[in-house]
């Protein structure tokens, strides 16, 4: 059965966070390292290393990490980004089981999206510090905030962007860093007509915290991604490449399903398929800051995630900036 992201939510808790969360922390590599890091991503014209959120796949892996995990090196990916499943990000591995396996598949995991609730809830301390331990001592870079819930003043902002410093403290400490994921929401403005993506990067502290900009949620919202990385030049560090499917096709979507809540009705569409113009707008990424580029997709109309994470993977294979 495929689980839709608000299902997923509500199941592990994300919906019952009682406040907002932000995470943020500090590379653990030299300098030189990551200049030699982000060279080997980015080539003159195209991405040489791109990553897949794992949740496109989430019912594959749930099913069998290994198998679904061979058939994304086996499609060009070379990065994963993990999220914070029944089975944890390291998907019912040790840390170290799980390095061994990426390793032996050529891919390598540079981030993971987590439990909100860390942000905010001071019980969940200790644990948050062993799982930035644990993830910094197989290379992961980020622990990602993916969604904070359904906030609507600048007060519940700020309590994220506050707890995402101090979370900041705790993965700088180990030896990563925390990042912060937008949907929608982050676009709309609060009760008293503030932009809550601008609350939390003013409130967080760029050397503890970096965000990951979701460019089909960015977009689905009216924005254009260029001017978030033009006027927070160095702040976003990912992006998820997720293509929107075009006007007309998105009204038929619109037309035909429920939304979700709040969610609008899905509407993303393989790579290149959509409206997104990703030769000019990851153009503006890399010249910003950016320096992963995480393919995620989450809607499938007649095909499966396995045979479109592949045409994903085509594309980025033969993408070259604009």
């Amino acid at each position: 059965m495929k689980q839709s992201r608000r299902n997923f939510l509500l199941k592990t808790g994300l919906f019952a966070v009682s406040a907002p969360i932000l995470g943020q922390s500090l590379l653990s590599c030299t300098s030189a390292t990551k200049t030699t890091e982000v060279a080997d991503t980015l080539s003159g014209t195209g991405i040489d290393k791109f990553g897949i959120q794992l949740w496109t796949v989430k019912e594959d892996m749930a099913k069998d990490p290994l198998a679904t995990l061979k058939a994304l090196s086996s499609d060009g990916y070379k990065q994963i980004e993990s999220f914070g499943g029944d089975k944890g990000i390291f998907w019912g591995y040790t840390p170290t089981e799980f390095k061994k396996i990426l390793d032996d598949l050529g891919l390598e995991i540079v981030s993971s999206h987590v439990n909100p609730a860390y942000t905010t809830d001071l019980s969940l301390e200790e644990e948050f510090k062993k799982l930035s331990a644990d993830a910094a001592s197989i290379g992961v870079r980020y622990l990602i905030n993916p969604f904070p819930g359904e906030l609507k003043t600048d007060a519940e902002w700020q309590k994220v962007a506050e707890g995402l410093n101090r979370q900041g403290q705790i993965t700088k400490a180990a030896g990563l860093k925390t990042g912060y994921h937008n949907h929608h929401i982050e676009f709309l403005p609060t009760a008293e007509g503030s932009i809550p993506e601008e609350l939390l990067l003013k409130g967080t502290d760029k050397d503890l915290v970096d965000f990951e900009l979701d460019l089909y949620w960015n977009i689905k919202a009216g924005q254009q991604p260029a001017d978030w990385f033009t006027n927070y030049a160095d702040r976003y560090k990912l992006v998820h490449v997720k293509d929107l499917y075009k006007a007309e096709k998105v009204a038929e979507i619109e037309a035909a399903e429920k939304a979700e809540g709040f969610w609008p009705a899905g509407a993303s569409t393989t790579i290149g398929n959509g409206r997104i113009d990703f030769p000019s707008i990851l153009k503006d990424a890399k010249n910003h800051g950016v320096e992963y580029f995480i393919v995620e997709q989450e809607r499938f109309d007649d095909s499966t995630p396995l045979q479109d994470v592949k045409k994903d993977a085509e594309y980025m294979k033969s993408f070259k900036f604009a």
